[in-house]
């Protein structure tokens, strides 16, 4: 699927260049997919024939705005901006059921270890504090029956993560009963396997849509933003979303 695949470059300049990540693109080598022999950093590299350091993940499932830096200094400038959570971060999800029109998720997660990049950590961490801002921009119900009830309802929303933990947003929305579709994780079953066979929706419905940083050379705000692809633009066709200004 990736072979030749051309990457989407939504920004770039003399330190920094991000794309916008397909859903089903690993980020780096991980023993999660250890079949994987294609990387969006490696990709990326290859295809602006300069070295590249990923300052933050994504979910392989996950789409959106991806962001690497140019040269190792840019690397440490950004990754620290990350870490201090000074950048903020905008996602898209399509999650099950109505929540409230406006919240925010504080709820701690237990960490979880990545086999390469955690190797020497301790399996024996304290729960971390992590805590998501929502908004929901819209909402359907559907005819159609799942479970006990008679129709099933849907919403769109945006997701502001104020942490940085690992799959924090799929595991917030799991923990408000409100789960990501398409998500065969921490998602529900009966709803992803609903969206595959009615609309032919093999991804999570999660996109990273927006970053805004301060540029670690010059006194300016970056913002970038990433569209969404086709699967997630026939959800809105069919939700009638489609009208939906995303901010």
């Amino acid at each position: 699927m990736w072979n030749n695949y051309e990457l989407e470059i939504l920004y770039k300049d003399e330190s920094l260049v991000a794309i916008n990540k397909p859903s089903g693109l690993l980020v780096h080598k991980s023993m999660i997919d250890k079949h994987e022999i294609y990387f969006a950093n490696k990709m990326l590299r290859d295809q602006i024939a300069q070295w590249v350091y990923p300052v933050h993940r994504l979910d392989k499932p996950t789409s959106g705005v991806l962001l690497f830096a140019l040269n190792k200094d840019t690397a440490r400038v950004m990754s620290k901006q990350f870490k201090e959570h000074t950048i903020e971060k905008t996602y898209l999800a399509v999650v099950r059921g109505y929540p409230e029109e406006s919240g925010i998720i504080e709820y701690a997660l237990s960490v979880k270890l990545d086999k390469i990049a955690d190797k020497d950590s301790s399996e024996e961490k304290e729960a971390q504090s992590a805590v998501t801002e929502y908004k929901r921009l819209g909402s359907v119900e559907l005819p159609h029956a799942i479970g006990k009830y008679e129709t099933t309802r849907y919403s769109l929303v945006k997701l502001l993560p104020k942490t940085g933990r690992k799959h924090q947003l799929r595991r917030h929305m799991k923990h408000i009963s409100h789960h990501i579709l398409g998500d065969t994780k921490y998602g529900r079953g009966e709803h992803n396997k609903f969206i595959r066979e009615k609309f032919d929706c093999h991804r999570l419905l999660l996109h990273a849509h927006s970053l805004k940083f301060t540029h670690p050379y010059r006194d300016e705000t970056v913002v970038i933003k990433a569209e969404v692809d086709e699967t997630f633009n026939s959800i809105f066709k069919n939700f009638s979303w489609d009208r939906i200004k995303l901010e």
